[in-house]
């Protein structure tokens, strides 16, 4: 089992072509971010602030929370599927065939691919997490111990989100197109439908009551809730009225309302574990199936 997770990883960060394709989102939204989404965001909070005697710093960090929290969103995904996608390589090479002959279960080659999908991808996030704790205290710097543990949590959790549904998707693929198919796809589209792009306020009705039935939308609701959580408090603390803050919430997807019940952050996290195990429940049946 270590063998194969060693092996696995080595893999991933040797191929340059999949390491790269796997942070096409993140740099997807860094240049829409370097572009124009940087400056809406900016005029959003200015717009909305400008009345009240708040320092740039605020403004600042405001404009950091939303690009940490939307970066981390994506990368925690994208990065684990095309981490995962090692596993189809290997059908199409004949490798997965060659092991499949070996005295090794086909359970544990399974297993295998997953934890080493999960390592690579917390390996990633993890440094990416620390550079965008960097980036926020050069902007602005509004977090807590607890807000900073919160987002670790969050990053873990989302990431072993990406590597069971990606470990599901990608199991009945089988050759190299169907694999790039899914990688391009996810890569380009996954920004749109958890709301890193753009908020869910922003789509119509329709689109919302769908992206509100993702569970990668509440994990990135998770992130942006302890981004923000202390510019929420800062802002408290100037006195701005309760209502803007409110507003100000809902406009960034902190808050979340189904069927016009407010999503708390602690539902939020029961949704994202229901899922983690709706997906280890699917793939372990996956894998059965596989044997017969």
């Amino acid at each position: 089992m270590i063998s194969l997770v060693k092996r696995n990883v080595k893999l991933y960060f040797k191929d340059k072509g999949m390491f790269l394709t796997s942070l096409i989102t993140p740099i997807i939204l860094l240049v829409l971010y370097g572009t124009f989404l940087s400056s809406t965001y900016r005029s959003i909070f200015e717009d909305s602030l400008s009345i009240f005697n708040v320092s740039s710093s605020l403004i600042d960090g405001c404009v950091a929370a939303q690009l940490v929290s939307s970066l981390l969103a994506v990368s925690c995904i994208t990065v684990s599927f095309c981490s995962n996608l090692l596993m189809v390589q290997d059908k199409a090479n004949g490798i997965r065939m060659d092991l499949d002959i070996t005295p090794i279960k086909k359970s544990t080659i399974a297993l295998s691919y997953s934890i080493a999908t999960f390592i690579s991808s917390v390996l990633i996030n993890i440094v990416a997490t620390f550079i965008c704790l960097g980036y926020m205290k050069y902007m602005g710097w509004y977090l807590s111990i607890i807000d900073i543990v919160s987002l670790f949590v969050d990053v873990i959790l989302l990431v072993l989100f990406g590597t069971l549904l990606s470990s599901c998707i990608t199991f009945p693929l089988s050759t190299q197109g169907q694999a790039s198919a899914v990688g391009t796809i996810i890569s380009a589209g996954y920004g749109f439908i958890c709301g890193a792009y753009m908020p869910i306020s922003q789509f119509s009705t329709a689109v919302q009551k769908v992206i509100l039935c993702l569970p990668g939308t509440y994990g990135t609701s998770l992130l942006r809730n302890h981004c923000f959580n202390g510019i929420f408090k800062e802002m408290k603390s100037l006195n701005i009225p309760f209502e803007l803050i409110q507003s100000l919430k809902e406009s960034m997807d902190c808050d979340l309302t189904v069927f016009d019940h407010l999503i708390k952050v602690n539902t939020m996290y029961i949704i994202v574990i229901g899922t983690l195990m709706c997906l280890t429940v699917i793939y372990i049946l996956l894998n059965r199936k596989g044997k017969k």
